[in-house]
């Protein structure tokens, strides 16, 4: 392989048509012409020795196994070529430029965007790039900057807080409640309408070992999505789970077997060891773990 032809346009472009499955559609991602794509594909697979990434499907462009195993890497240059641009953003020392969070769903659309206010009330220079998912940020690999956890860390690399224990626990809409009846057991539950999962997740592995037996077919709504879910609660369209500190928030829920149904879902607040000297990560991340430690004992209180 001849690695001075290769390129962050050459792997750019591969990662565009590899999410989008053509050239077209890639080209309009990135703002280029389609032979542009086509051309750096062309020389990318020739840098690699004439190994073909793309077959042509009736779906558009397919990724052959070369293409997949380059995609991690192209995936780690993008992050990086991320990183530095958010780095350049702004001076170590001034409190102006950008950072990248990760949460999950609930707690990225939920709970995190009035943090934010408050803290971009403070230093209107700041500018924040949140990113909801469950899907676990790579931070040493730079995906994010700081990232809302609730697995422990592994990476020795990375600055880790533990900031409290969500609570989870199971509602109900009140008129929901006045026309179906509130439970008295949990036995009951199985005359009511379920709000949860389409399929298993590592959250819902987390539950079960807690004791809580969850089955995709007890459910009359199922959704994979956490957001979903707390708005189905909300709609009043069944029983379901959430975190009590936002259901709490919302006078029309009310809480079911507050005893037997509580789940503690431990929750960590890390940043990669290298930020630790640029001042606006740092006081992020301290805004962060305070703000959501009062959010956690929110939901404890109850």
């Amino acid at each position: 392989m001849d690695h001075a032809t290769l390129s962050w346009d050459h792997c750019r472009s591969l990662l565009s048509v590899y999410r989008t499955g053509s050239l077209s559609a890639a080209a309009r991602t990135l703002g280029v012409t389609q032979p542009t794509i086509a051309r750096h594909v062309e020389q990318l697979e020739s840098a690699l020795g004439g190994t073909s990434l793309f077959t042509r499907s009736p779906q558009g462009l397919s990724p052959t196994e070369a293409a997949d195993a380059l995609i991690p890497h192209a995936l780690a240059m993008e992050a990086s070529a991320a990183a530095m641009v958010r780095a350049a953003s702004g001076p170590d020392d001034a409190m102006a430029g950008a950072v990248r969070i990760t949460a999950s769903e609930v707690i990225g659309i939920e709970v995190l965007p009035a943090i934010l206010a408050a803290i971009g009330a403070d230093y209107p220079q700041l500018v924040f790039e949140l990113v909801a998912s469950n899907e676990t940020a790579d931070l040493l690999r730079r995906d994010a900057d700081i990232a809302v956890r609730m697995v422990r860390p592994s990476q020795g690399a990375l600055i880790a807080r533990k900031i409290g224990d969500v609570a989870l626990g199971m509602f109900a809409r009140r008129d929901y409640l006045e026309r179906r009846g509130t439970p008295s057991r949990l036995e009951d539950l199985s005359d009511h309408a379920l709000i949860g999962f389409d399929h298993e997740t590592s959250g819902v592995q987390g539950l079960r070992a807690q004791g809580l037996e969850l089955h995709r077919e007890m459910f009359t709504l199922r959704t994979d999505s956490d957001v979903a879910q707390l708005s189905a609660i909300r709609a009043g369209l069944g029983i379901g789970i959430c975190q009590v500190a936002l259901a709490m928030r919302d006078p029309r829920l009310v809480r079911l077997f507050p005893k037997e149904m509580t789940f503690p879902l431990e929750t960590w607040l890390t940043m990669h060891g290298d930020l630790r000297g640029n001042r606006r990560m740092r006081i992020v991340f301290n805004h962060l773990a305070e703000a959501l430690t009062m959010y956690m004992a929110e939901g404890n209180a109850v």
